[in-house]
This record gives structure tokens, C-alpha cells and sequence, in this order.
């Protein structure tokens, strides 16, 4: 039996009828089918399944490849097979970032091959570099360089491993080496640049992720994340008082625009269809792995959500509508699309959240609604507690990096926060494949997504905070 399994409902005794409670924001027969919501989807390997089939079937899947374009097709099919009122692909431009072949290695104080993998929005080396290695221990450090200090020269940004959180916390300050390093090692005239990938592991499994534009403009040096015990290794040499020497050659490059998409899926509500409580996953993923903690899980968690409540006997009164995300990893380009091409309608998406931490169960439901939804926020809360979920802030923005773009618009949102502790070991490596999945409970995100979004969804509140 599920680990997670608390009631033993079924979907078909949720079409008993039960009379409202006076004055309750959830009535006994709104309870009843949120919790045979629970019990199915605790005994589904649907989510499972959806996630599988990603992977194996797909496979990597970087934003506006033709693996991305193959994944939107599936998504399509997926969606029909699994009976959603309305399955469609929106498209958008993008451009097209590829990471090339590279090739780096110590060749003093020795030589040794070295774990790196180029970063998002990086260049290609001209032709293959043997230079001086110039080691800083921070960010800050490297800020301080001179204009043309560093120039013939390659700089190598340390820093240390991120330390393990439920949270993830340390993510966003660590990331900054990754994101504008690249600005002050071309500010002091480097050939190019290596920083300490952004995890929390000590595996030889460097971090990919995205870089950050200035003005517009990207990376014209190599820019490359070594694995932790690689950094490890280069503090140590330096700290010996070696002279450092790296040879590198980067083939990474962009490649101009191309098409990607979001694939978006309804239950068309059964009273009030023009409001939406959106709810998904990014379908995108880096290209080292399979992506299967990152994101097909939240794809196969929302998916498998909708298509659960679509089995019970009655539509809920909002439209439910689940978006797999184009192309989130090179810069919420298929959640910005999304703002941009629905912007006429955004005042009736009345709830967003996505699932984008991996795989591990929910503990935490924070909320950033109305006063009367904080109620109902507060009682879904209650029913999901069995799962080993806690109620956590009423005034917590952010339901996720693709919502981001909905939020700074003014949609309501809540975050189901799930357990990251391993989250930043996985992140962006090519150890990112679906044996890190376990089953029981990937099992227990289902059932808390088909509770709260169908009982968000089934509710006459209003979740928009009065101006």
C-alpha cells in the first residue's frame, strides 16, 4: 500500500450528494471528492507513467531543439489521450543557443582532465587556449579586477558548495558567479572564464544553466562550470602556491532564431469557463540529462492532476488548464510568451502554480491570495495535512519560475513547496534521470495537486486581492 494512503475513497462514491455546511467554503460534497481525489491518486501510477514516457520516449529536451518540438508533439497526444476538453500549441520565436564540444584540461602544475561543461549564453574559444589560470575564492573578488588586468589570462571564480536544504536556500546567491561573472572576467580583459558549478554534490557531474544578458548582449569568452571536486582541486593547487595552466577549447555558440511553444490543455469549467486556475510544469529541459527531476516531474504532477479530476462525474466549475512551458530553462521564454499572448484575459486567471522542485513530496502550501481565499486556502490546507503537509504563509509570492511572469500582473498564486534536499544534486547535470524518481512519492504530489487545484477550481471565492 501507498506509503501516503490515509482515506479509502473512490471516485465513485464522490458522486454522492451531500448538503453545503451554511457558511463553510467547502461543502461536505466539494470534501468528500477532494479527498477521493487523495485516495485515487495515492494508488495511480499515471504521473509515473507520464514522466517515464517522457524521458525514454524523448529524451533531452533543450529549449527550440527538434527534441523540444518532438516533446510538444507528444504533450498534444498526451493531452487528447488522456481526454482534456482542449488540447493546443501555442508557439513563439526564440533564439537558439547550442553548447558545442568542449574540451578543458590542467596542464599545470600537471596535466589532468578537468569536468566542465559550458554555460548558457556562452562563446566559442578561438580555436583551442593554453593559458595562465588566475584563481579567485569569490564573486566579490572578481568584481574588484581592473579593466585589461586579466588579459592573455583565464579566470577561474571559486566559491563554495552549496549546502543542503529543504529550501534550496543559497541557490539564488550562489547562481550570481554563474549569472554575471562572465561581466567582470570580460572587464578585466580574460580569454575566458571557469566558475564552481552551482550544487549542492560532490560527484565530477558539472551544473549547466543559463547565463544573464547585459543590455542585451551576451558572453564573447568561453564560460565554463567545473564540477565541485574540480574546484576542489584547483583551490588546492592554488593554496600549494602552484602555478596554474588551463587548455580549453569550446565550440559553444547561437545559432540564430528558431520556433518553440507551450502546449496548452483544458477542463473547461462547468459554470464559469472563462476563469482559469492554471496549473504546470516547463516540458523543456537542459540537454545533459533527461530531465526527469527537472521538470518532466512537474509536467507528469499537473498532468496526471487534471486527468484525475476529469474522471470525476462533473466538471468543477473553473476551467482547470495545465501548460507545459516552452523553453524555461534558457529565460522563461514560453512563460513570457504565455503573459504576452494572453494578456487580454489575464484579469480571469483567477490561481497559478507550477511544480518545478523536482520529485521529492510536498510539505509546505503557502498562498498569496485574497482574505476570503486565505479561508479556503487555510481548509484546503486541513485536508491535505494527512499527506504530511503543513500550512505555511498566506502572504508568500511565487508560485513557481513560470508563474513569475503572471504575478508580476497581478494573478493570485499558491506554491504546494516540495522537499529540495537533494534538489541542487541533481540540478542541471546529466545525473538528472528517472531512477532519482521514487514513485510513492511522485504518488503524494498528485494527490495534493488534484485536492487543492480542484477544490481552488470548484469554489465561487475570489482569489484577487481589491487594489
Amino acid at each position: 500500500m501507498n506509503k501516503f494512503l490515509k482515506y479509502g475513497l473512490s471516485l465513485s462514491l464522490a458522486a454522492a450528494t451531500f448538503g453545503a455546511t451554511a457558511n463553510d467554503v467547502i461543502s461536505d460534497q466539494q470534501r468528500t471528492n477532494a479527498k477521493a481525489l487523495i485516495s485515487e491518486a495515492l494508488e495511480s501510477d499515471l504521473a509515473y507513467s507520464i514522466v517515464e514516457s517522457l524521458t525514454t520516449e524523448i529524451g533531452a529536451r533543450m529549449g527550440g531543439s527538434e527534441a523540444e518540438a518532438r516533446a510538444r508533439k507528444w504533450g498534444q497526444e498526451l493531452g487528447n489521450e488522456l481526454g482534456f476538453d482542449k488540447v493546443s500549441i501555442e508557439q513563439f520565436k526564440m533564439p537558439f543557443w547550442d553548447r558545442g564540444d568542449l574540451s578543458i584540461s590542467l596542464s599545470k602544475p600537471y596535466a589532468q582532465e578537468l569536468y566542465g561543461t559550458a554555460l548558457g549564453g556562452g562563446a566559442a574559444s578561438k580555436g583551442s587556449v593554453k593559458s595562465e589560470l588566475v584563481y579567485f575564492r569569490s564573486l566579490d573578488d572578481l568584481m574588484k579586477v581592473t579593466e585589461n588586468q586579466l588579459k592573455g589570462k583565464i579566470a577561474f571564480v571559486d566559491g563554495d558548495i552549496m549546502v543542503k536544504s529543504q529550501t534550496g536556500a543559497g541557490y539564488s546567491q550562489a547562481n550570481q558567479r554563474r549569472r554575471i561573472g562572465w561581466q567582470h572576467a570580460e572587464r578585466g580583459g580574460a580569454s575566458a572564464l571557469l566558475v564552481r558549478s552551482v550544487g549542492s554534490d560532490s560527484h565530477r557531474f558539472p551544473h549547466t544553466g543559463m547565463m544573464s544578458s547585459k543590455d542585451g548582449d551576451w558572453a564573447s569568452i568561453p564560460v565554463i562550470a567545473l564540477s565541485n571536486p574540480d574546484a576542489d582541486q584547483l583551490r588546492r593547487l592554488h593554496n600549494l602556491g602552484s602555478s596554474l595552466e588551463v587548455n580549453l577549447n569550446s565550440g559553444a555558440k547561437w545559432k540564430g532564431e528558431v520556433s518553440s511553444g507551450n502546449v496548452v490543455m483544458d477542463l473547461i469549467g462547468s459554470e464559469r469557463p472563462d476563469e482559469i486556475v492554471l496549473i504546470g510544469g516547463h516540458l523543456d529541459s537542459w540537454d545533459l540529462g533527461t530531465g526527469a527531476v527537472d521538470d518532466g516531474a512537474g509536467v507528469a504532477i499537473t498532468t496526471a492532476a487534471a486527468a484525475l479530476i476529469a474522471k470525476l462525474p462533473k466538471r468543477p466549475k473553473r476551467t482547470i488548464r495545465v501548460v507545459m512551458f516552452g523553453a524555461e530553462e534558457v529565460g522563461l521564454l514560453g512563460a513570457k510568451a504565455y503573459a504576452k499572448q494572453h494578456e487580454g484575459e489575464l484579469d480571469n486567471h483567477v490561481l497559478a502554480t507550477e511544480s518545478d522542485f523536482g520529485a521529492r513530496s510536498i510539505w509546505q502550501l503557502n498562498s498569496n491570495v485574497s482574505d476570503q481565499a486565505t479561508l479556503l486556502i487555510d481548509e484546503i490546507g486541513k485536508i491535505l495535512s494527512p499527506l504530511g503537509i503543513v500550512r505555511g504563509g498566506s502572504d508568500v509570492k511565487g508560485g513557481g519560475p513560470d508563474i513569475i511572469p503572471l504575478d508580476q500582473k497581478g494573478v493570485p498564486t499558491i506554491r504546494l513547496s516540495q522537499n529540495g534536499m537533494d534538489y541542487f544534486d541533481l540540478h542541471h547535470t546529466p545525473d538528472d534521470t528517472l531512477d532519482k524518481i521514487d514513485a510513492d512519492e511522485l504518488a503524494q504530489n498528485v494527490a495534493a495537486y488534484a485536492a487543492a487545484i480542484y477544490l481552488a477550481a470548484d469554489s465561487d471565492v475570489e482569489f484577487r486581492r481589491k487594489p
